[in-house]
């Protein structure tokens, strides 16, 4: 197979599309605006409206991806799904300009359909990368992927800035359903055609679930594979929970205005690539498992600090610190997983695991927002994450790594 550029650019600008969402909406600007604008947020209730609607939306990508990557794989009509789960992302993203102080149960649902749209359209998306690349670019084609995508974030981000200035968030959404619609427009245009297939939809979906309960039973039945996704599971989830509440809780709690969010996520995400190159080497010298324990014990360190800290300065450095191992639990917990992977089998065990990881933000939002509600402050609920950290750090010590 030779490397096709208009099926690779058409490919890495869907991320560069998608990172528009990932960024403005479920990560910096729009959860801080319904919490705050549309729900009101002075009891906490405002957490609690936004880690249900996480919770449900990701709970429901969790059940169907195994259906969805059956469907992807056997049905031959992965692009036509790829572009209706994107129409479902846009619209309801569209959506969004039309919620008023309020509209919460409204912005609940336009939030829960955009976010299935995108992560349901991500198991499409990324069916596409082995009809695409040969093996040996795998690696190389995803990270040119990843890395556009941070660029599409910034670019994104920094287009959103000016209309956030002028208090103009209607249009903001909008931009970034144009943003995100347009640039994935070669994506649908330029992939390659769906392969017919002898299979229905429902059948190939079925054949997808199938396998996915076959490859997850043959994974319990092995102690240590079984205890690493357990570990991964939880920990991820307390992770997960920090990337979503991360900006609603520095400006509800600590009077952050949304060009310092901005300007915060980019620290961030810098900061995250810095530790996943500066910890790859002692990763491999040490043992992945060493790493792991180490990022959950910092994790933990972040989240006690983050309860005590009080001023902007304060929680710029530790968002900084804690982006290193943001960067370094990620790519060290997906090496770790290798090492329990049997040769030839890597399709089945990385979608189990991927499976865990789209379960691993459920739980935490839900709690996120109830301890919120319950005592009226967010910093109780960072504190709870403690245990999302520390339980899966007990569980992963007693993981032989293979």
């Amino acid at each position: 197979m030779k490397l096709n550029k208009k099926h690779i650019i058409s490919w890495a600008l869907f991320d560069f599309a998608n990172s528009s969402y990932s960024a403005v909406i479920a990560s910096v600007v729009f959860p801080v605006y319904y919490v705050n604008a549309i729900v009101g947020n002075e009891s906490g209730i405002g957490d609690l409206w936004w880690g249900r609607a996480i919770s449900i939306s990701m709970a429901i990508v969790a059940l169907s991806s195994p259906f969805l990557g059956g469907i992807a794989d056997y049905s031959g009509i992965r692009k036509r799904l790829l572009f209706v789960y994107t129409l479902i992302s846009v619209s309801a993203i569209a959506g969004l300009s039309i919620l008023e102080k309020g509209m919460v149960f409204e912005g609940f649902m336009l939030i829960i359909l955009a976010n299935i749209g995108m992560e349901g359209g991500l198991v499409f998306y990324n069916s596409f990368l082995p009809r695409i690349a040969p093996k040996e670019y795998h690696g190389r084609v995803s990270a040119w992927g990843f890395g556009i995508g941070y660029a599409g974030s910034i670019l994104a981000l920094l287009a959103a800035l000016p209309l956030i200035k002028s208090g103009k968030f209607e249009l903001t959404w909008l931009m970034v359903a144009a943003f995100f619609f347009i640039f994935s427009m070669p994506a649908f245009i330029f992939l390659p055609s769906n392969i017919k297939s002898g299979f229905s939809m429902f059948k190939a979906g079925i054949k997808g679930f199938t396998q996915t309960i076959k490859t997850l039973k043959e994974i319990w039945g092995k102690r240590n594979p079984r205890r690493f996704l357990l570990a991964y599971l939880i920990y991820e989830d307390g992770v997960n929970t920090v990337i979503v509440f991360s900006s609603i809780f520095a400006a509800t709690t600590l009077g952050f205005a949304n060009e310092e969010l901005i300007a915060l996520y980019l620290i961030v995400q810098a900061s995250a690539l810095i530790g996943a190159f500066v910890m790859a080497k002692p990763s491999d010298a040490w043992g992945h498992k060493k790493v792991v324990m180490l990022a959950l014990i910092m994790w933990t360190l972040v989240a006690v600090t983050a309860f005590f800290v009080h001023t902007k300065t304060q929680f710029w450095l530790l968002a900084s610190f804690a982006g290193l191992w943001l960067g370094t639990v990620q790519s060290a917990t997906r090496a770790l997983y290798t090492r329990f992977i049997p040769k030839g089998k890597e399709a089945e065990y990385f979608g189990a695991y991927s499976l865990v990881g789209k379960s691993s933000a459920i739980a935490g939002p839900l709690v996120f927002g109830y301890i919120s509600t319950a005592f009226g402050s967010q910093r109780p609920a960072i504190l709870s994450l403690v245990a999302f950290f520390l339980i899966g750090l007990v569980i992963l010590k007693s993981v032989k790594e293979e």
